[in-house]
């Protein structure tokens, strides 16, 4: 196959290109580096099945070659980042999806959208279904994102109405693992990374809320098997294993040896109390859950922040 992955050099977007190069498919990854990285898709530059184009798909993007899959991973999708810039959230959200359907279209080609489990907002019911509609704060600091995900969700399946195009809408929640920055802003690389310089560990609030994390192995498995089903209904794909956060600061904590003290702040408005995926449709439909414990997770992810940090 030949896939267009958008964000290719994001974290997640960086394993996908990965590993359909293994497969050995060819992987067109477009990234405007906004958040994305040139390291982490370094060793695929002599692989004669990957092409860089350097590109913000919030502005429309020809292709050439033909095209079987598109993977709309483009997303500034760490609050750290998405707070300093909204507006280039909302595009990559609003006409990067909308860009990318249009190929699509135009390439008769699959498109999967990566959405996320923040259009569940603070959630009311839990854990989270597909079908619960969420508790969103339109007009909040967080909803650039939140609203841009629900957004793209919509534009998918109008273009799924009114074109037919075959879709595929996918729900992550709280990925981890290498690829991630250095200064990436979310919760397990800002633990790592303090403990290893030997800084304090922010924790917001008491640490009570919870989250559940997904390494990103079994999350790009999770992702080759949706692409391989006739399902076009969106599906949760995250952890259901789930964690205060105050946990996960003394695992890291552990785990790295460090001496770092823990430093409470206040919470972030609209910082959701709980996440946690129901995953029983991707276990029945996928034949997926997650294979990797928190621990081993968190083992290989502090090796890759503590190689990163002494380049």
């Amino acid at each position: 196959m030949t896939v267009l992955i958008t964000g290719g050099a994001g974290f997640i977007g960086s394993h996908l290109c990965r590993a359909f190069l293994r497969r050995g498919d060819s992987v067109i990854c477009v990234d405007n580096f906004i958040t994305g990285s040139k390291d982490n898709i370094k060793d695929f530059f002599n692989n004669p099945g990957f092409r860089l184009v350097e590109h913000d798909i919030s502005n429309p993007l020809c292709i050439n070659e033909t095209v079987n899959w598109v993977l709309h991973f483009a997303s500034i999708a760490s609050p750290k980042y998405y707070l300093e810039y909204p507006i280039k959230t909302l595009k990559s959200g609003l006409l990067g999806t909308h860009n990318c359907l249009g190929i699509a279209r135009a390439k008769k080609a699959k498109f999967l959208l990566a959405s996320t489990s923040e259009i569940y907002g603070d959630p009311l019911v839990h854990p989270q279904k597909e079908e619960y509609w969420g508790n969103v704060n339109t007009i909040g600091p967080r909803s650039c994102y939140d609203e841009s995900k629900r957004a793209a969700e919509a534009l998918t399946y109008a273009y799924y109405r009114q074109h037919n195009l075959g879709v595929r809408v996918i729900r992550i929640f709280n990925t981890y693992g290498p690829n991630m920055q250095l200064d990436d802003g979310r919760v397990v690389s800002n633990f790592i990374v303090q403990a290893l310089k030997g800084k304090n560990l922010t924790v917001y609030g008491k640490g009570h809320q919870t989250r559940s994390f997904c390494y990103i192995d079994d999350l790009v498995a999770g992702i080759i098997k949706v692409m391989k089903v006739d399902y076009n209904l969106p599906l949760n794909l995250g952890n259901p294993g789930e964690f205060k956060i105050i946990e996960l600061a003394k695992a890291v904590l552990k785990m790295t040896g460090s001496k770092s003290n823990i430093k409470y702040e206040p919470l972030p408005e609209d910082d959701p109390t709980k996440r946690k995926p129901d995953i029983s449709k991707a276990k029945k439909i996928l034949k997926w859950q997650p294979e990797v414990s928190l621990e081993e997770g968190l083992i290989k992810t502090i090796k890759y922040f503590h190689d990163k940090l002494k380049e």
